[in-house]
């Protein structure tokens, strides 16, 4: 059985993965355990990814690197995550940044925000020429407050993680579409 562990740099991203990973692998979920590590922060998950990668025992495991990319330049964040994966384990990781936040692929599908916190006017929010590219936005937890006020990190992606649209076209987010892919391939 392959394992898939993903290291990630807070709780709402576990919350959101622990709901969204099985649905992205569909019948391959029976042949996949999923781990999340979770740490306190970009820091704390950038000071840990070599020890707990090196020190991982458990084999035919995949590990998945995902934080946010905040204000800086995401190319420059995932040279920084890769170079932090011991050199014999490169070819076993995937690093993926969420552009700007995890809140920009709840950005990406206004219809899930409106399906999750039942107001489906929300929904009408895709069509606006801001949330075409939720990656660039500055401030996506702001956007999802501004608009759902309710909106709590871990809370948001219990109730919007079941219902992101995961195939290509309807989510606008490109960092989500490229987190699906990359978990798709890591399930062959």
């Amino acid at each position: 059985m392959r394992t898939l562990l993903f290291l990630l740099e807070e709780l709402s991203a576990k919350d959101l993965l622990q709901v969204l990973v099985p649905r992205l692998l569909g019948p391959a979920s029976e042949r996949v355990c999923c781990r999340y590590l979770t740490f306190e922060g970009k820091q704390d998950l950038e000071r840990n990814i070599g020890p707990k990668i090196r020190g991982w025992r458990t084999p035919d495991t995949k590990f998945v690197i995902l934080r946010d990319q905040d204000s800086g330049d995401c190319r420059t964040v995932k040279e920084r995550l890769v170079a932090l994966i011991p050199e014999a384990r490169r070819s076993h990781c995937v690093v993926r940044v969420a552009c700007r936040e995890l809140e920009s692929w709840f950005l990406g599908d206004w219809h899930a925000v409106a399906q999750a916190f039942e107001r489906p006017t929300l929904a009408n929010l895709s069509k606006k020429r801001k949330y075409l590219s939720p990656d660039t936005l500055g401030n996506p937890h702001q956007e999802l407050q501004r608009h759902v006020p309710a909106f709590q990190k871990r809370d948001g992606a219990r109730r919007i993680g079941p219902v992101l649209e995961l195939q290509e076209g309807r989510n606008s987010s490109r960092s989500f579409q490229t987190f699906c892919a990359a978990i798709r391939r890591l399930a062959e």
